[in-house]
């Protein structure tokens, strides 16, 4: 079974058939033991509806498997996105990476990366 703790980036457009691609990945994550995973979105460069509902669906995956979903290094354009339809209440927004480590989590697994 893989480390519970995962750490995935995610890098340009996001949205369309990169949230497709990117649900199968969570899915997989998640039959593969992972109980928390970070989302890194420092290198998005826009993310549309069809990216927002995939970290919806995402976040519903991985609590449905006992788990939870953080993302951290918001860009400007997501937390508007995100503050607009109230999903900043939803997520667990974190600062960065080191805000994510500080809490107290299982040992983290390999990170991945989806472009």
């Amino acid at each position: 079974m893989a480390n519970t703790v995962e750490v995935m980036k995610l890098s340009g457009v996001f949205g369309g058939p990169q949230a497709q691609e990117f649900r199968q990945t969570i899915s997989e994550l998640v039959q593969g033991g992972t109980k928390a995973l970070l989302l890194d979105c420092r290198d998005v460069t826009f993310m549309d509806s069809s990216g927002l509902g995939a970290l919806v669906v995402a976040m519903k995956t991985i609590r449905a498997g006992g788990g939870q979903l953080y993302l951290c290094n918001i860009p400007k354009q997501m937390m508007m996105l995100f503050e607009l339809t109230s999903m900043d209440k939803v997520f667990h927004i974190l600062k960065d990476e080191e805000e994510f480590f500080s809490l107290k989590l299982p040992p983290q697994g390999a990170s991945n990366e989806t472009s």
